[in-house]
């Protein structure tokens, strides 16, 4: 196999300022080596896959192309310190763990735009060809698709679904007998739907003068994914302006709705059978879902937010108690499902556009093009900045968060954050629920109008990306 320096690399260790002070993070002693490179896996033929425990000794994915920055022995052993302690609680509460840096990943593949977490294994997608896999910082796997520019990634069980820029999503099944082996089972729409449907002059709508398509397919780039609860319905949104449904069991394309008037940035699954969409018309839309036959129909309920600027993100928290939505101002705006939808408030922490957010227990995370990271969390109503996490050199483009329950303690819940950037790398966080929130002490440090206080972020380079549309309303 020949190397490449265009390959995996492992970066010299890094600072971490998440809202502490730091001091420099060293390396972990097994990659006590600032800096070096590995070679390229080879270029994956469509059908063929490699896991880990297939690869030969001297293949790249028996090495890790994550650095380490912090020394994870250490930080096990300052837990268990944590919990012989007998301190009062103003001290134990000094003694949890900060939100730190605990590793980085940088591929020369292109912009990072999507990633997915299940347990302990992450999925990356990139505007390369390459979907990569990799379990406990090592590659476990990958596959390959047609099409570049990964837009969205999301795991049904066994089933992993792809949303591309070419408007198409590609569907992959763990192998049974080898779950580091993965195989492309279909394309959405497939060409049973697709022919089907041609059947029919009915089927067809016009797009434009003289021009008609079939309605089950996106005529321009899947912009997200999300599950049903059941995990039976599959929602794609795109930046032609509608979203479709799509039956897991059988990839039947079951509902196109035009939702918007411009593009559909965000799709999430709420709950009591609501579906949220967002958009770069600057609205957020509340869909419900009823039951039809043997289907299921979406109709319009209401409009959430209509504001100059554009939607960019949208999540909802784990307990489906309020739904976020991050906003081309920089904002965060909040609803609260107890008070039957009602504007909760606004989250004030970057000073670009917010381009991704992810819900954890009591967290709340938004990565913005300001290249920061933003931790909240969720006290009796009220959201406290904990942490901004810094180190990424673009625009933070996805987030994917996993319970640690390996260092999590019975007075000390933990999750493993995955950023995926424009900078073309993911970095992996640390963080705690129980980390003291900010303190402005530093002159980069500002109150927001609601007292809480958020470091001032430098504006982050401009990044001209044939897929990312940084300078657009679509996202």
């Amino acid at each position: 196999m020949k190397g490449s320096s265009r390959g995996n690399r492992i970066f010299s260790e890094e600072n971490s300022i998440c809202g502490q002070k730091f001091g420099k993070l060293q390396n972990s002693p097994e990659h006590n080596d600032s800096a070096f490179t590995i070679s390229s896996p080879p270029d994956y033929d469509p059908d063929y896959l490699m896991g880990a425990e297939e690869a030969g000794p001297t293949s790249p994915l028996k090495k890790s192309p994550w650095s380490a920055h912090m020394n994870i022995s250490d930080d096990k052993n300052n837990s268990n310190d944590k919990n012989n302690s007998n301190d009062s609680s103003e001290t134990a509460n000094e003694s949890f763990s900060p939100n730190v840096l605990m590793g980085s990943l940088v591929r020369e593949e292109g912009h990072i735009y999507s990633l997915a977490s299940s347990g302990d294994l992450l999925y990356t997608g990139s505007d390369s060809k390459n979907i990569r896999i990799w379990k406990k910082h090592h590659e476990y796997s990958g596959f390959k698709s047609n099409s570049g520019l990964v837009k969205a990634i999301i795991i049904a069980r066994e089933k992993i679904f792809t949303g591309h820029q070419d408007g198409k999503i590609r569907v992959w099944r763990v192998s049974s007998k080898n779950a580091s082996n993965h195989r492309r089972i279909g394309t959405l729409p497939t060409l049973k739907n697709y022919i089907k449907c041609s059947m029919k002059p009915s089927n067809y709508v016009e797009v434009k003068r003289n021009s008609k398509v079939l309605w089950i397919k996106h005529l321009d780039s899947i912009s997200c994914l999300s599950l049903s609860e059941d995990q039976t319905l599959l929602y794609s949104a795109s930046w032609d302006k509608t979203f479709k449904v799509w039956r897991v069991s059988d990839f039947k394309c079951l509902e196109s709705i035009t939702a918007h008037d411009d593009a559909v940035n965000a799709l999430v699954v709420g709950f009591d059978g609501l579906v949220f969409t967002g958009s770069a018309d600057g609205t957020v839309k509340i869909w419900r879902k009823e039951l039809q036959g043997k289907g299921t129909k979406h109709f319009f309920s209401q409009t959430l937010l209509k504001q100059e600027c554009a939607v960019t993100a949208l999540a909802v928290n784990s307990n489906a108690t309020i739904i976020y939505c991050g906003s081309s101002d920089g904002l965060v705006n909040f609803w609260e499902r107890e008070k039957n939808l009602q504007h909760g408030g606004v989250l004030r922490g970057h000073k670009l556009a917010v381009l991704c957010l992810a819900t954890a227990g009591c967290l709340v995370f938004s990565g913005s093009a300001d290249m920061g990271i933003c931790v909240w969390r969720r006290v009796d109503g009220d959201h406290i900045c904990l942490s901004v996490l810094t180190g990424h050199t673009g625009p933070v483009k996805c987030l994917a968060v996993e319970r640690d329950n390996e260092n999590s303690t019975p007075g000390e819940k933990r999750w493993t954050v995955y950023s995926g950037s424009l900078d073309k790398s993911v970095k992996m966080w640390r963080v705690s629920e129980q980390a003291p929130p900010m303190v402005p002490n530093q002159k980069h440090q500002h109150y927001t109008s609601d007292g809480y206080c958020v470091p001032m972020l430098s504006s982050a380079p401009s990044f001209a990306s044939r897929g990312g549309k940084m300078g657009s309303r679509r996202f």
